[in-house]
């Protein structure tokens, strides 16, 4: 088959990387994709936001199948594009792409179907948020209604801090647009996990729990980015309270879905607090996770292509996942001054070595061939490895980081330490 993906980030390279390895697939395409993609994958030019020409695209191309990698073309309708083009893809419709692409329905969608989360309310004006502020008598979460690039959450520990924050959402300063509406949602206390499940609509398939780690530096501190790490890893959860969460959360969201005749086909991101009183849902994002899924097909065994081919043809049924042993770490090597303003164009050299024990580099922000390469992004790099142990991924990937350079280069040093810490599964 040919398959195209859609995206240009290290989530995309590591859906190109697994999706090459099936024997079902003649042709791998990829709009835009990125340099590194480009060694494993024919690029193509193409705006994200432009449904209708990359529905175009894949028709002339002779697509079988469409992996979306992003949110904001699910959220522009490219899903519905192609499905009414008889094409198959693997995303949600832009129904269901609110779940992510509008905190305010996915907060309101959660409290219709009874879905535990945290307490929250909708603000559409700067009188009725300050009014809310106090509302739990601590700290606070606000978030920007639209897509903000994983930028668009600030926890405020002190009221001072929450009116500043809200000034800059509502006023555009922060996120632009995507800040013109607010949720303010009391903060919960717990760790935070990534439940990911693959869904044709009716069959939900629980792939291997992973954690993300979004604040840029060690300790979870400073501001949130896009991810900068993750951690793939079986001991995570246990096998009764992963039944808990498929009982709790997934199984009714799916339920709520349908009852509001959505049929959802894709991947489903719960990003979850494990709190006092059980799981609940902080997020929904309606593609893998970023760094996530570098982590989790890195130990992927089953074949992506014809899994996914599944999802779009709701035969998901006759799907069983199976994984790689041992946990994966992702390490996001990013730019100086990420996630504020960065340079560019910085070469970077090391990659050969990193990737000559088996890790491998997924590549999100680069350009350049043949071995010579430059930074392009603020999170440039994902190295990612595995091991028989957490301990052992963990060092594997810090060792491959380790033969990396590029000026200003950054990245955190405790990814996967939350779960060598833990006594045992959440």
């Amino acid at each position: 088959m040919k398959v195209l993906v859609i995206g240009s980030g290290g989530r995309e390279h590591a859906l190109v990387w697994k999706l090459r390895q099936s024997p079902s697939v003649e042709k791998v395409f990829c709009v835009p994709g990125n340099s590194g993609m480009a060694q494993e994958a024919v690029c193509l030019p193409g705006e994200l936001k432009n449904p209708q020409r990359l529905a175009q695209l894949a028709t002339e191309l002779g697509a079988d199948l469409t992996v979306i990698g992003p949110e904001a073309p699910l959220a522009a309708g490219l899903a519905d594009e192609l499905l009414g083009k008889g094409l198959r893809v693997a995303g949600p419709v832009r129904a269901a792409a609110q779940l992510e692409a509008s905190k305010i329905f996915a907060k309101q969608f959660l409290r219709r179907h009874h879905i535990p989360t945290a307490d929250f309310v909708v603000c559409d004006d700067r009188s009725t948020a300050e009014a809310a502020l106090g509302r739990w008598g601590g700290p606070v979460v606000l978030k920007a209604d639209g897509l903000a690039a994983g930028k668009g959450v600030v926890v405020a520990s002190e009221h001072s801090q929450a009116r500043a924050v809200l000034e800059a959402l509502l006023s555009g300063r922060l996120v632009g647009e995507a800040g013109r509406r607010v949720v303010l949602e009391e903060k919960l206390e717990g760790e935070e996990v990534s439940f990911q499940v693959l869904t044709d609509g009716q069959t939900a398939l629980p792939l291997a729990p992973t954690q993300d780690h979004k604040a840029v530096w060690d300790e979870d501190l400073g501001p949130n980015t896009g991810g900068m790490g993750a951690y793939c890893d079986d001991h995570i959860l246990s096998e009764g309270f992963s039944q808990r969460i498929l009982r709790d959360i997934v199984f009714p969201t799916l339920e709520g879905l349908r009852s509001e005749g959505i049929v959802y086909r894709g991947v489903l991101y719960f990003g979850l607090m494990i709190t006092a009183d059980g799981p609940q849902v902080l997020e929904y994002n309606v593609r893998f996770g970023d760094p996530e899924a570098q982590a989790l097909l890195f130990r992927l065994r089953t074949d992506l292509a014809e899994t996914l081919m599944a999802v779009a043809t709701g035969t998901l049924q006759t799907v069983k996942p199976a994984w790689e042993p041992g946990p994966s770490v992702c390490v996001v090597a990013c730019s100086a001054g990420y996630p504020g303003e960065y340079a560019t164009g910085i070469p970077i050299t090391g990659l050969p070595e990193a990737e000559a024990n088996g890790a491998k580099v997924f590549h999100a922000g680069t350009a350049g061939s043949n071995g010579r390469w430059t930074t392009a992004g603020g999170r440039v790099l994902g190295v990612t490895a595995r091991g028989p142990s957490l301990a052992a991924a963990a060092q594997a990937a810090y060792d491959a980081v380790s033969k990396i350079h590029f000026e200003g280069m950054h990245y955190r040093r405790d990814i996967a330490r939350k779960g060598l810490q833990r006594a045992r599964p959440l």
